[in-house]
């Protein structure tokens, strides 16, 4: 039986919060499963390979005092506030189930007589609509599953802060985010925050059939957690890099959204970016080094998109529709080699 862990941060500095999941998710022992319960301010959260600049309104968020943060999960951007409470499983494999975790957050909706169900690629929803995102990630036999679960947040503020595309929007059916979103607040107007960790952490005992023990923060070393709190909120986490790119495209695909961006001098890619919102983070972390120091040939960086390990079937479509995209790089930059 798995030792149940339950924890709740008294942080709302999303630095701080992502800080001690990742340290939680890598001090996860062999027997454990942990469920880590947080909330964070005003901030947009975008997936470890996205374009800051391009998913989310940075000037808007400046003036209003919302801050930016980057997760180690892929996926795509999202909105926190105190309306949001976001939860995290932690545990190692083969004890780690995306499913037993999903059937948590359903069992705890149940309480409250709502009914909802798990749809697309990483969506809870009710009624048709959402109300939580997940993303997942791992390092090694270290794995972590965390979701946002929409309470009571401030739907017109992800219309203010989130620039989500066209195609994206209109591959979900909708006109804005809003439109495609739910508040459990709506299907249960009494509900707290207080209520929804409560519920939460009785459905985690009813799931894995053991009542989980509490787990204190100051009982957790703040020397180890510290300097991945500051990564975590450091200019070049967040920011990323930016290069005089000569060659971008850029494409949605069922699995999620691609931009390759290349900087090519003497017929030589100097550096490469990709950036995404595909679930697997880390397959997508692995193409833009790939890329690197290869000549301008599309025939050379194919063999070299080619030579990435493939072991599921989402990652054998990714890279068939990305060699399609990097493909389009060779329509209109013949001139490129001789820069």
């Amino acid at each position: 039986m798995a030792d149940l862990i339950l924890i709740r941060s008294s942080s709302l500095n999303p630095y701080e919060n992502l800080g001690l999941e990742e340290y939680l998710t890598t001090h996860t022992k062999p027997c454990q499963c942990i469920l880590y319960l947080w909330q964070n301010a005003p901030t947009v959260v975008i997936g470890r390979n996205q374009n800051c600049w391009a998913e989310c309104r940075l000037d808007t968020m400046k003036e209003d005092g919302v801050l930016l943060a980057r997760r180690l999960s892929g996926g795509g951007a999202v909105y926190h506030d105190l309306g949001n409470v976001n939860f995290t499983f932690m545990a190692r494999t083969p004890l780690y189930s995306v499913e037993r975790h999903l059937d948590v957050i359903l069992t705890a909706l149940s309480y409250l007589g709502i009914r909802g169900e798990k749809t697309g690629r990483n969506d809870l929803t009710v009624q048709g609509k959402k109300f939580s995102g997940n993303a997942f990630y791992c390092q090694g036999e270290y794995c972590c599953h965390h979701g946002t679960l929409l309470l009571d947040t401030d739907a017109s503020a992800m219309n203010r802060y989130l620039a989500v595309s066209k195609e994206k929007l209109a591959s979900k059916g909708v006109a804005s985010v809003p439109a495609r979103v739910i508040n459990l607040k709506t299907l249960s107007p009494g509900l707290t925050v207080g209520e929804l960790f409560h519920h939460l952490a009785r459905a985690f005992g009813q799931v894995y059939g053991s009542p989980p023990r509490v787990l204190e923060e100051n009982s957790l070393p703040g020397e180890q957690i510290r300097p991945l709190t500051e990564r975590f909120s450091s200019p070049q986490w967040l920011y990323g890099r930016k290069i005089p790119f000569h060659c971008r495209a850029s494409r949605r695909f069922l699995w999620g959204n691609a931009e390759l961006l290349f900087s090519i001098n003497e017929g030589i890619v100097r550096q490469a970016l990709v950036y995404s919102d595909a679930m697997d983070q880390e397959w997508i972390g692995r193409l833009a080094p790939c890329f690197e120091g290869c000549p301008w040939e599309y025939s050379v960086l194919l063999k070299a998109l080619g030579r990435l390990p493939i072991r599921k079937d989402v990652q054998r479509q990714m890279a068939s529709d990305l060699a399609l995209l990097l493909e389009s790089c060779f329509s209109s930059t013949e001139d490129i080699q001789n820069e």
